[in-house]
């Protein structure tokens, strides 16, 4: 029986980490392991429209993931779990983006969020709740 491979989030902050002193090499090292098939890939649109405005080289990293990655859409659902950790304190409610980072992550069943955001998305009381 074939095991199923993680499903792991990367937001905007990890594209661009591949260019940043102090985020290259685990963001090249997320991407390596994608490349070899430990984890797959999952985007969404609004990291898509967020990297328009990164440099070229970012999105170009983006563009060229793109291609093999998982796609999911905003539903419903993802906008009802991004209300709840607003109205919870989850996020605060300055940071509806990172509110539905994490929503569309979690109803698309993304086992991994990796993002460089350490104040609102990969905080360790903010994972707890």
């Amino acid at each position: 029986m074939e095991q199923r491979q993680p499903r792991v989030y990367a937001d905007t902050t990890v594209y661009g980490g591949v260019f940043d002193a102090e985020f290259s090499a685990p963001s090249r090292r997320l991407f390596e392991e994608v490349d070899a098939g430990n984890f797959v890939l999952v985007i969404f649109p609004v990291v898509e429209e967020e990297i328009r405005s990164a440099p070229d080289v970012v999105q170009a990293i983006f563009a060229a993931y793109s291609q093999t990655a998982r796609v999911e859409q905003i539903t419903r659902e993802t906008l009802e779990l991004q209300a709840s950790y607003l109205e919870l304190g989850v996020v605060s409610r300055n940071s509806l983006a990172d509110a539905l980072h994490v929503a569309i992550a979690t109803v698309a069943g993304c086992e991994l969020i990796v993002s460089w955001n350490f104040r609102d998305i990969v905080h360790f009381d903010k994972i707890r709740k």
